[in-house]
Order: C-alpha cells, then structure tokens, then sequence
C-alpha cells in the first residue's frame, strides 16, 4: 500500500478501497459539536421544524433519511449482536442527533474493524459527550476483552463551567483487534515536579532517588536469607537485586551464577547501595540519568494544546498537536507500518506518521482538508502529490471538474484554489459553506514580497464555476481597486468572452520593483489551462497559509522507548 490521500466519505471509500485486514493502526477523531446543549443534542427531530435547526448548525448529525436508512442497514444486514445494540441505543435515546451521530459512527467502526490486521489497534478521539455510548458501540463490535484503555488527554488549562465542574478533557477509547496487538514502550519525560519529589539526592556521580531493595512476601531460598545483618524476613519481605542495575555491570550468564547475597555484594562494591545514617534497612541508588523517563500512562497532562501561537498550527480548529499524535503511533506501530485517519482534517496524523517512517492513508470529505495537507506535506517533508503520494477522488479532467461544480459548487471552489496554492477566504472554518458573510468578491488570496515593504502584497483570486460575462471581470477589477491589491486572477470553468478578455487587459501591468519584471494586473485561467500546468504570472509567493513546520530529517526515529 502508497501513502494515499482519499477525497470522498470515509464509508464510501473504505468499502471501495481499504482491503480486509490491512491497517496496523487506526486513529480518527470524528468531529462532534458537544458545545451545545443536551436538550439539543437529544431534541427529537421527527417534526418540520428541526431542518432549520439542522441549517443554523451547518454539517451537524442529524437523524434525516440517511441516519434512517443507515439504522435499517444496521439492524437488518449486520451481526445479530450488532443490530440488537443499536435498536436498544435508539430506543433508549431516541431519533435525534446523538443518535445520528452513533449510526453513523457505528457503521464506519465496523468497517474499520475489517480492515485492521488481527494484531492491530484502533484510538478513537472524542469527548464526554458522546464517549460513554461510543464505548458501547465500541465494545459490541471489537468485544469487551478488546478494551484496553480510556485515555485521558487534559487539552485545557482552566475552563469555567456554569454550575458544573470546568471541562478539561478529551477522551482517547483504545481497542485492539485481538489480544496478540502490537505494543512499544514509550516514555514520556520527567516532570519537574517529579524530580523533585523522587530524585531528591545528590552525589558525586549525580542525581539518584532511593528504591526498596526487597518485595512482599516471605522465601525459603537464599533470597530470604540475611545480607550484612539485616534479615527481610523478620518483616515479611525477601531480597530483589535490580536486574536492570545488575546487566549494567555484568553478564547475564555470570547473573545467573551468583547467589542473591552475592548479587547485593557486586552492587555495594560498585556503590549503588544507599547504607542510611540512622537505620539498618539499605536501599537502592537509581540515578537520573539510567532513566530516559516513565512509561506512558492513561491521563496525559505534558502534551499541551496548540495555542495561537504554537509553530504547528495551520489555523485548523480542531487541529491536535503532533506530539499526541506521535505518542500513539509510536506506542502502537512499527516502521513500516500502515497509520489510517478517516476524518484526518488537516492532517496531523498524517505528518505525524510521515516524520516516524510509517506508510499512510487519509480521508477527508473536503478539498479544503485536502487542500491543506497536500501544503503541509509540502511544507514539512517536501513531498509532492502525483510523485511522493497519491491523491484519489479530486477531479483530474475538465468532466470531472465539471462534475464536482454540478454537485457541490464550495468543494469545487476550494479545489480550484488549491490548483494554484491560494488561501481560501474563511480555510479556517468546517463549515461546508465556509466562512459566513459577505466576501467581497475574493474567495482566495495569494500573498508575495517585495524589496522595498516587509508588508506582504496581495493577488485576490475570484473562482466562478457557472457562466461568466465581462461584467464580472469589472466587479473584479473594482474589488482590486477597492483592497488595494497589486494582481487579481479569475479562475473559470467556462472560457471567457473576447469581452472579458478586453477588460483584462485594460487593466495594465503590475511591476515588480525586486524581479525587475511586469505581471498583467488582471488575469483570467480557465480550469482547463490549470490542469494543462499554466500558472498565475506574478512574483515569488509568501505563505499563503500558515506554513507547516519544516521537519528535520530524523525519518523513522521514534519517541523514548522502554527498555
């Protein structure tokens, strides 16, 4: 399998193009708007009046005739197991969002749950909203022996909360496919609050922290015989010599030679017993620096989420930082390995697998989404889609794009900027219309730099997928005129008029003090000359969007792993 890019629904794609058990790691974070009320979420929407609350909402779940239909599918051509949880889910909450929202869940889990290899995971990313019941879910199609975690990740400082405690987290459901899954070690780093409440001691060698040299229970062998005159079994313990410390000395053959008290003997000699000045009990010195950190553990505070002005962040808004994401596919996957995101937004996941050598596949129903990681692909690894990835389910002719124009006009829009690397106006909302207003006739913006101004300059870039006259050629002319930008380009689906071709050129020439060069100040491209390799004539470009962090090249390097 190739690093792919899939533009489409996930279900969708998944049946067409994910084969049975061929994903070593799953990680989706589904979106969810758990900001409003319960009272909306669980309202019935049976009646007329919830398609307006459904508009006010954008892209939320809703139970409409998909949710019902999917339902239908659930309960009549799935396992028995399988349908007879959904029909109580609904029966017990009821024909409204939430329940949408579990449907459309359920039915994507469980082609998930076919495409993972038997020794694969799954972590689902959600919130306290929905988890408990996608837990569920979760438990009727992976099996309850198949949990193995509920991970806390606290994304938030502080947050107040009107009559309740402040929400801070986010929930991770780790599932396995069966019990022989793939799991590394990984460490996570010290806390400072951690070293100093253990690491408390100092010496010439170092920090080190005290540790028992003995464990419960009573022996009959020499490990619970006495050792410099103390003797662990009047206190019902016995001997345990720290293989760890023990290797770092010596062979594992000559380890399995000695006697318990002889093993004690080699670590004192060595001084990596602690004798206290008052007492009799010894201990063991572990030092800072034997240590690379503490194994990592079901509530995660050191990952921090990306504030405004993190490095990282595109301007996404549900974007999670990549050292969460690092973390996972770390614990989870080996080098090599296939990484799957099915609602992979801006493409965290994606980067995140990139940088630890693992093979990918996302999907994404926008083409602003995939719009986006093709940049950030291209920012942080230099990759180039066609000849580093694949990119399945974008137009590829001029019927094609047609195609898309006819079906969805704002998903047209958002691949036609991305053919020529623009910013579209409001990239960073989900919404499937974008940004809400009024855009005065610019949906994208490319911006360069001259010599002579640190002020970025501006092309505004207006798409039209429907018929085109000169008319809308003045309307763009007076909008460059209007922002004060330097270069405006008209991108169409239809080809222009010899009117509107006049129009253009009456608008002159733009010169570019640094590349001692003039650039016609209105151009117009045609979806068909864009896929044929024209481009804007204009300047070197200036981040568009926020660029991606560049990553050093450290492919396959893992984070800390346990020894």
């Amino acid at each position: 399998m190739k690093n792919t890019l899939y533009y489409g629904d996930n279900l969708q794609i998944l049946r067409d193009y994910i084969d049975d058990e061929s994903i070593d790691l799953i990680y989706l974070d589904p979106p969810f708007n758990s900001n409003r009320s319960y009272n909306v979420i669980f309202k019935d929407e049976s009646g007329s009046d919830s398609e307006a609350q459904i508009e006010a909402f954008d892209d939320s779940w809703h139970w409409g005739p998909s949710a019902e239909e999917t339902y239908e599918e659930l309960v009549t051509e799935s396992y028995p197991h399988i349908a007879e949880m959904i029909g109580a889910l609904r029966q017990f909450i009821g024909s409204n969002q939430m329940m949408a929202y579990l449907v459309m869940m359920a039915v994507r889990l469980i082609e998930l749950h076919r495409t993972l290899k038997p020794t694969g995971t799954l972590y689902l990313h959600c919130d306290p909203t929905a988890s408990h019941y996608l837990k569920v879910v979760l438990d009727t199609i992976f099996g309850l022996q198949n949990f193995q975690n509920e991970v806390i990740w606290k994304r938030s400082g502080s947050h107040g909360g009107a009559k309740k405690w402040g929400p801070l987290h986010d929930v991770i459901l780790f599932y396995s496919k069966s019990s022989e899954f793939k799991w590394n070690k990984v460490l996570e780093p010290y806390s400072q609050e951690y070293l100093d409440n253990y690491y408390r001691f100092n010496d010439k060698r170092g920090r080190y922290r005290l540790v028992s040299l003995s464990g419960a229970g009573t022996r009959s062998g020499n490990s619970g015989q006495p050792w410099r005159g103390v003797n662990p079994t009047l206190v019902g313990r016995h001997w345990a010599a720290p293989l760890g410390a023990l290797r770092s000395i010596t062979s594992e053959e000559e380890i399995q030679r000695m006697t318990t008290q002889e093993k004690l003997d080699l670590l004192d000699s060595v001084g990596l017993i602690y004798w206290p000045p008052k007492g009799t009990v010894p201990q063991q010195k572990r030092y800072l620096d034997e240590s690379a950190g503490v194994a990592i553990q079901d509530i995660i505070t050191d990952i921090q989420p990306l504030s405004s002005q993190a490095k990282e962040r595109l301007g996404y808004p549900t974007q999670k930082p990549s050292e969460l994401l690092k973390r996972i596919i770390s614990a989870s996957s080996n080098v090599g390995d296939i990484v799957l995101d099915p609602f992979c937004g801006c493409g965290t996941t994606i980067a995140a697998a990139q940088e630890l050598n693992r093979t990918w596949v996302g999907i994404d129903v926008t083409h602003l989404s995939i719009s986006l990681q093709k940049y950030r692909l291209k920012d942080s690894f230099n990759l180039v889609a066609g000849e580093d990835y694949e990119v399945i389910g974008e137009p590829a002719s001029l019927p094609s794009a047609r195609k898309l124009a006819l079906e969805d006009r704002f998903q047209f829009q958002w691949w036609a900027l991305s053919l020529i690397e623009a910013k579209p106006l409001g990239a960073t909302s989900t919404s499937k219309k974008g940004k809400k207003g009024a855009d005065r006739g610019i949906d994208g913006i490319i911006n360069f730099l001259e010599a002579d101004s640190k002020k970025p300059k501006r092309v505004l870039i207006q798409v039209k997928s429907g018929k085109v006259k000169s008319g809308d050629i003045r309307d763009l002319k007076g909008t460059m005129e209007r922002e004060k930008a330097e270069l405006a380009v008209f991108v169409t689906l239809e080809k222009p008029t010899r009117e509107m071709v006049k129009e253009a050129v009456s608008s002159g020439f733009y010169e570019s003090i640094t590349w001692q060069k003039k650039y016609p100040k209105l151009q117009m491209l045609t979806i068909e000359e864009i896929l044929d390799g024209r481009q804007i004539e204009m300047p070197p470009r200036f981040m568009n969007f926020k660029q991606a962090q560049r990553i050093k090249k450290e492919m396959g390097k893992q984070q800390k792993l346990g020894l």
